[in-house]
């Protein structure tokens, strides 16, 4: 090496040296308490760091979510760490300055590494992974793709997400396929009840059921595996709504036995609102169609179901950071971590009289998710919601869908059990003063 490469070298290596300690510096105060953090957390199982307060508060930080307020109702859309924030708006702003460019020439080229890292989440072949904008539009890609004829049966249950309730009875409208209803007796912790309740609907003419792998309106988590392992030896195809299981608990996608797969990804990934993800097994590709129309849809290529013309990129391009921003977490902590979050405020009210849950406690049949109903006469789900929103700064939603009544209580792992300490409060509350309720009602 010459003097010359020489010193350019070493001058290198100094100001690279030293643009690991500004960078060290400069970080924001959230993110290097949150670094040390894990690393001194790295010694503990994800069981026992589940209820480690220290620990989850540094993650807390990693959000901007408003103090004035405490947000458990996270089932429906949950906010974005600061990281995929920030991506985001440098996506955004970078888009702005030319965006036909930055758009097709720049952004775009991101999505095969993009669908990479999502596959590899799933647990699939990235050439079973197509990128949507929600669960919805995946689902039914699915529902409206399927090429099924008068008098074919399809077997789905009443307590389905809407949306995808109505797409099928869009197509039984449409093209005289029939809809067989289960109705699902929830909360359930009898998996053999809960497949046979699927199976004992399939005949001869089912072509297809329709699985919602966690109920939303309870957070009940349907045996997914063995239900598909059943409609197989009938040659049943399998769509499975995983709206609320992707990113929620530990799954592979291709472990389901599932055609068919759907997900949001601003729900427990954390990603920004807009993107969702499709799967469809590799030999089933072909033979869908896609929702918008394709180059060739009779094509085996999953990107024929990703021409949806111009989109929000920005949003987009910025799901790696929340794929980054999970696997720093851990899918394991994360689920222990919500799991428990669920079961600490349950265990706290479960002995008041008149509380009733309609979410089970035992793993493998819930996880985040928690219902809880004050079952007296005259009281109705929207009264403990209004009431902890009103006195509390409680957000949460109320249920009343078919055999389902509650409150939804949804945390994330920016909660706090202090935060769940309020929340045990005001139930409380709500009950002693539930005469008083009442009688402001009339």
């Amino acid at each position: 090496m010459s003097q010359f490469n020489r010193r350019s070298f070493l001058q290198t290596c100094k100001k690279l040296a030293a643009g690991t300690a500004l960078s060290a510096i400069t970080r924001p105060v959230w993110s290097r308490d949150l670094h040390q953090a894990l690393a001194a957390a790295s010694h503990k199982t994800p069981e026992q760091l589940a209820s480690d307060e220290d620990f989850w508060h540094y993650i807390q930080q990693s959000y901007t979510v408003n103090p004035a307020l405490i947000n458990l109702n996270n089932g429906g859309v949950a906010p974005s760490p600061i990281p995929v924030q920030e991506a985001m708006k440098r996506n955004f702003d970078q888009v702005n300055e030319a965006p036909s460019y930055y758009m097709w020439r720049v952004m775009d080229q991101g999505r095969e590494p993009l669908r990479r890292n999502l596959a590899q989440l799933a647990g699939c072949d990235p050439e079973e992974i197509a990128i949507q904008r929600n669960a919805s539009e995946a689902l039914e890609t699915v529902i409206f793709g399927l090429p099924l004829k008068a008098g074919d049966e399809v077997v789905l249950s009443k307590q389905d997400y809407p949306n995808m309730i109505n797409a099928w009875k869009q197509r039984e409208q449409r093209d005289g396929i029939k809809l067989i209803w289960v109705d699902l007796q929830l909360p359930s912790e009898n998996t053999d009840q809960l497949v046979k309740a699927y199976t004992d609907a399939f005949t001869s003419k089912t072509k297809v059921v329709h699985i919602t792998h966690v109920i939303n309106w309870n957070g009940q988590i349907i045996p997914v595996r063995k239900i598909a392992d059943a409609a197989y030896l009938r040659h049943i195809e399998v769509v499975v709504d995983g709206a609320h299981s992707f990113a929620h608990f530990q799954f592979n996608v291709s472990d389901l036995g599932a055609d068919y797969f759907g997900a949001s990804l601003h729900k427990w990934l954390s990603a920004c609102i807009g993107v969702g993800i499709l799967y469809v097994k590799k030999e089933r590709i072909k033979d869908l169609y896609p929702l918008f129309a394709a180059p060739d849809a009779t094509a085996d290529d999953i990107r024929k179901f990703e021409n949806l013309g111009t989109r929000p990129f920005f949003i987009e391009q910025s799901v790696g950071k929340a794929i980054e921003f999970y696997d720093m977490i851990g899918a394991q902590r994360k689920e222990q971590r919500l799991f428990y979050l669920k079961n600490y405020w349950m265990h706290k009210v479960k002995d008041i009289p008149n509380i009733e849950f309609g979410t089970s406690m035992k793993p493998g049949f819930g996880c985040a998710i928690g219902l809880v109903h004050y079952n007296v006469p005259d009281c109705h789900p929207g009264d403990l919601d209004i009431y902890l929103w009103n006195k509390y700064r409680i957000h949460s939603t109320n249920v009343n869908h078919e055999n389902i009544r509650g409150v939804r209580i949804t945390p994330n792992v920016y909660t706090t059990t202090k935060q769940l300490d309020v929340l045990v409060e005001g139930i409380n509350d709500f009950v002693r003063n539930w005469k008083k309720i009442k009688e402001a009602k009339k």
